[in-house]
Order: C-alpha cells, then structure tokens, then sequence
C-alpha cells in the first residue's frame, strides 16, 4: 500500500451534516394581546364559535416572581386562530371557561399548567396531554419543540422559556414566540393520538389523562428549607437550625414582594451565614455577601434570624436526618431490612422486563415510589388481589395494576 493510500485509509469520513429544519411560522397575524373586558367578550365569542379541541399554553415567571401565576394565556382552536390573554388584567377568567364548555383542552406537560389555569376560573372537563402520550410510545424526546420537529419535520425555537413573562408591556418577539406555542398543537394531538391507536396504548392514555383532571399540584413538603442547596455544608443540628430560620426568613420576604427567594439571598449565602455566624450586626454588615444591595436591604431580617437560630432550646432544633413520608432511602434497607432489599431488587427487575416488552419508560408503567412502598411494606398476605389493592390505594390507574400486579405478587411472594 502507498503512503498515499495509508492516508487515505487513516481518515475519516465527515459525517452527513443533517439540513435544519424549516422553522415553524405563524400563520396569521401576530393577534392584540387581551387586556379588556370588551377584548375578552369578543374572543370567548370566536372560541365559541369555533369546533374542535382547544390548545391552551400558558407563561409563568417561575426564575423571577415567588408566585407560580400565569402571565399570559395563549388559546387556539380551529376556526377561531390564536388569542393571547392577559390574566393580570382580569379579576377571574370564569367568561373563558365557559366558552370551552367542556370542549378537550390539549396542553403540553399538563401538570405544569393546570395549577396557574386553576386559580384564574380555567378547569379542564377533559384533556388530552402530547408530553404524556409521547412518554407512553416511549419516544426519545418529548419536549414540545422535539415532538414538532419528529411529527411535523419543523423547529421550534425556545429562546423565551426562561423569560420574565410578568415584564409589561411584552415584548413582541415574546409573543410570537407564545403564540407558536400553540400554533399547531391541535395537529400534534391529532398525529401522536393515530400512534397511540397504533400502538394499542390509547385506553391507557385515556386514563392517565383522566387522572390529570384531579391534578392538585405537588405534595407540600414537611420541610421546605432542606432543599437548600448545598445543605451538607451545616454541620450540626445548630447549624441547621440556622439555616432553617433564614430560609423562613427569606420565604416570607419572597413571598410579600412576589420575587423568587434566591434572588433575595442566594442559597451559598444562606450557607455561609450558617456555618460562620456573624457576631453581631456591624459583623454582618463587613461580610463579603452583604456587600449586594439585595442580601443588604434586609440586614435585620438576617440577623434576627441568625439570633434565633443561635438561642433555639435543644428540642427545637432540626434533626441530622431528613424527615420523610414512606421507607428510607434504599441505599440503607441492606442493614435495615434485608429481606425488603431483596423484594425490591426483584420488583425492579420484574418492571424493568414489563417496560421493555411494552415499550415504556418504567416511570410510566408504573411510579418507582410505589414499587419501593410495596417491597418494604407488602400485604400481609401477598396475592394478586392485595397487591392490585394496595397499587390502586396509592393512585397506580388501572391500566399499570392491569400490567404490574400479578408480575409483582409473584415476585413478592416467591
């Protein structure tokens, strides 16, 4: 072989560069936003008058304000176009709601929606959720702008997700962007249901949609203030007891000026203030995360809750440990309850062996959080029944007991 040919062998071919996909366009004209009564009248008037299914997206300022409300509300249905509502400017949107009249609402990661619809008058009498069906064919990517560019061959930008939709007026840029949101949502629904069919997994898309019209939001947690981030840092039930005084203190804050906490004191700084309590005020003052104008502004408030912190009687003050609702972490149940550790090491196994032969994430055949509750708390007598039982108990639709339960009964009890 020439060194030609040596050369030539040694390299590699390019890869393909795959083209880009069209970008996804309004169809219409940009629509006025919605910020009057006379406004809202007529567009319930167009929705009304339109047929089919109604696309419902809606913006929130989740990284800028402490509140989780909608900024905006963008509606499409066949025959009516697009509207983008402004829910700031009404003291409810009940005129909307009735003009869906129980028509199906189709949203993307309904969950993150429904709470913000909630609180203005806007409740879905059925829906049907294109992220959730995506997870149920088990596709790769199931954000929105992947399922339009795997359905429709067209891209979606998503520049603004992250934007302060509470900002006024919005931008126009902004709003475009809103209102491609729901630009062909209807059409999304109506390709990725004909794969459902197909696949023979409607049925159960169908329920875990109805499952959603009881969607109250997440469970609270007992203890908020151990999410800070980096709380490993606390050594010591006082210090922790530190930490969870500020952070309440930041919660309140927050909460009063409608701002997202960390943009009030920063959880590093929380942290710090924790491990290297200032001995008093002037002492806080020279610290180095006091010198922004945000953490300064409520000097007081830190420092009190410092002083709380430091005076907590010992009964007070937080355990080491997280406190949590069901088993321990699994990690642990080795040592503290063997016999758990091996239901669960099979129960995993049998899940893992149904999703692939259903073509499912396992999240979605069935909640990780179930299987643990059951392998460390089974029925006392193990059976298909009981175990069908103490799923449906726990909120498992009937589709996933269907699939699951007698699989898990003959895992328990072997």
């Amino acid at each position: 072989m020439t060194s030609d040919e040596n050369m030539a062998a040694d390299e590699v071919a390019p890869e393909p560069v795959q083209p880009e996909a069209p970008r996804l366009e309004l169809r219409d004209p940009l629509p006025p936003v919605v910020d009057t009564e006379a406004a809202l009248e007529d567009t319930c008037a167009r929705i009304m008058a339109g047929t089919g299914p109604i696309a419902l997206d809606a913006e929130r300022a989740s990284g800028y304000r402490y509140s989780q409300r909608a900024y905006l509300i963008q509606v499409r249905r066949e025959g009516s176009g697009t509207h983008l509502i402004d829910p700031i400017a009404f003291d409810s949107l009940v005129p909307l709601d009735t003009a869906f009249d129980g028509n199906e609402w189709i949203l993307h990661a309904a969950t993150q929606d429904l709470m913000c619809l909630a609180e203005v008058g806007l409740y879905p009498e059925k829906l049907f959720d294109t992220e959730l069906a995506g997870r149920l064919l088990n596709l790769p990517r199931v954000g929105l702008a992947a399922l339009v560019e795997h359905y429709l061959g067209l891209s979606l930008a998503k520049e603004f997700s992250a934007a302060d939709w509470s900002t006024r007026p919005l931008p126009e840029p902004w709003l475009v962007y809103a209102a491609l949101d729901v630009e062909v949502l209807i059409e999304l629904r109506d390709l990725i249901d004909a794969d459902l069919i197909a696949a023979g997994k409607r049925e159960w898309a169908a329920e875990e949609f109805e499952s959603l019209l009881l969607f109250q939001g997440p469970p609270e947690r007992k203890e908020p203030w151990r999410r800070t981030s980096g709380l490993h840092k606390a050594r010591g039930r006082r210090a922790l007891g530190i930490v969870r005084e500020i952070w309440q203190a930041r919660d309140r804050i927050a909460a009063d000026r409608d701002t997202t906490p960390g943009r009030i004191l920063p959880d590093a700084s929380i942290l710090e203030l924790a491990t290297t309590p200032p001995q008093d005020l002037n002492a806080l003052k020279g610290m180095r995360i006091m010198r922004n104008r945000g953490p300064r502004r409520f000097m007081s408030e830190w420092f009190d809750a410092i002083e709380r912190g430091l005076t907590l009687d010992e009964h007070e003050l937080p355990t080491t440990n997280q406190r949590i609702d069901g088993p321990p972490p699994p990690r642990a149940w080795a040592d503290k309850n063997p016999e758990a550790a091996e239901r669960l090491a099979r129960g995993r196994e049998i899940v893992t062996e149904l999703a692939e032969t259903h073509d499912l994430p396992t999240e979605n055949l069935i909640s990780p959080q179930l299987v643990r509750n059951l392998a460390w708390e089974p029925p006392a007598e193990v059976s298909v029944d009981t175990v069908a039982d103490a799923l449906r108990d726990q909120g498992a639709r009937e589709w996933q007991i269907g699939l699951v339960a007698g699989p898990l009964a003959d895992a328990f009890s072997s």
